[in-house]
């Protein structure tokens, strides 16, 4: 339930966009929540907390992007699948934003282009599921559909409004300690060296990753010495936030007009729309019509390519006024790539809609293992990486990003990689 009254079906373009016009829509990954009084007391007080992030960053942040489509920078979009209220710590913060800055220094130095970066990160709390309920011991109970909806544990599976108010203050302690980090030097190039990661065991790829640390530090001696450059410049970064936009209350609380006029989702710079969740003339699409931060928008290897062309121009009628707005996450996995990439280039481009193209390599790569383990074998997901390069190498078009899941905890979830980890390691952890 969602309070207020029953949902009926508008056609999309004969409504005026407000923040809760996707209430008049149907809805898919819904959440019924038993007590519609305390939803609503829980929604009213996150109406009248500050925002998260800032109208400039959001700007900032898609100004960037507009840069990507036109091959000017890089994206890298990376974090927890999702995130647990008790992994805000210093500790873990740190580790995420560790492995975001090795990441970026290594493709900015490769690719000799400067890197965007968004953390899935200060609010990727939900997640979608394919079934509402489960049986745990012979008991039926609702599925964990992450903190900011219910507990993992089974006996705290009743979705729980005053999470969505949990949510948001983990969101702003993780903020407010990562913007701390950052402002106190923690991404000064100079000391790249002391990002590495204790638990990397691998010593060619250690050794490489210090090479370039080493380039790197030796050229801004070269650049201090003769005096060029801001210090500036080379210690503090842009780091930008986003999430799956799936719980719509929790974001339609946090949406504000903004001075300009327009609409903001002030809970982070950047909001994407899952593949479970993207249907033309549903609540999702609905919402992510009317705010103005940039998005994107999951595409899996069995989309309707015209409907995906469609849902492109619903939420971004004016692409030539608001560039960087959207960007196609492509998660196509890779044995299906090749042909499933093509087609979407094709149509986008003569739709003349120039999104930033981002490869999901990590959701259409997963495989259950005999002993009934998810995982990924890193080495397919690079073989999706190289393929989408050249599928839009030969369509005249670029990549220009990636979106990976990602941790810098010392844990084990995908096979191969440069430990050569076999699937034999999941019954030793």
């Amino acid at each position: 339930v969602h309070g207020g009254a029953p949902r009926r079906t508008f056609h999309q373009d004969k409504m005026e966009w407000s923040a809760d016009s996707w209430r008049k829509f149907p809805i898919k990954q819904d959440v019924t929540y038993p007590d519609p009084a305390k939803l609503d007391q829980a929604f009213r007080q996150l109406q009248t907390l500050p925002p998260l992030v800032t109208v400039e960053e959001i700007d900032m942040l898609r100004n960037q992007l507009a840069e990507v489509a036109e091959g000017k920078r890089f994206l890298l979009q990376g974090g927890d699948c999702a995130e647990r209220f008790a992994d805000c710590q210093a500790d873990l913060i740190s580790k995420k934003l560790r492995i975001m800055l090795q990441m970026s220094l290594v493709l900015t130095w490769g690719a000799r282009m400067r890197t965007v970066r968004v953390a899935r990160m200060a609010g990727q709390f939900a997640k979608p599921r394919s079934k509402a309920t489960e049986v745990i011991d012979g008991r039926e109970v609702y599925t964990f559909r992450g903190d900011l909806i219910n507990g993992f544990e089974p006996h705290d599976r009743t979705p729980d409004p005053d999470r969505l108010l949990q949510g948001y203050y983990h969101s702003a302690a993780t903020l407010n300690f990562a913007h701390g980090l950052i402002r106190s030097g923690f991404a000064d190039i100079h000391d790249a060296g002391k990002w590495d990661l204790g638990f990397m065991a691998n010593s060619t790829k250690r050794e490489l990753y210090h090479a370039v640390v080493q380039e790197v530090t030796d050229s801004l001696d070269f650049v201090d010495t003769c005096g060029g450059g801001s210090a500036r410049e080379f210690q503090v970064i842009d780091l930008f936030v986003g999430h799956e936009g799936l719980t719509l209350e929790y974001e339609e609380a946090l949406t504000r007009k903004a001075p300009n006029g327009k609409s903001y989702n002030m809970g982070a710079q950047f909001l994407w729309i899952g593949e479970r969740t993207r249907q033309l003339d549903h609540a999702h699409v609905e919402y992510f019509r009317g705010i103005s931060n940039p998005i994107g928008i999951k595409v899996g290897p069995d989309a309707n390519v015209d409907e995906i062309v469609a849902v492109v121009q619903k939420v971004w009628p004016n692409p030539q006024e608001t560039p960087g707005k959207v960007s196609l996450i492509t998660r196509m996995g890779c044995d299906r790539v090749l042909q499933a990439l093509p087609p979407l280039i094709a149509a986008l481009k003569k739709a003349q809609l120039p999104v930033v193209w981002v490869c999901d390599p990590c959701h259409g790569n997963t495989h259950t293992t005999a002993s009934g383990i998810k995982t990924r074998d890193v080495d397919r997901m690079l073989s999706e990486i190289e393929k989408t390069f050249e599928v839009h190498a030969s369509n005249d078009s670029h990549l220009g990003g990636v979106h990976i899941e990602l941790t810098g905890e010392n844990v084990t979830e995908c096979v191969g990689g440069p430990e050569q980890l076999t699937e034999n390691v999941f019954s030793t952890v």
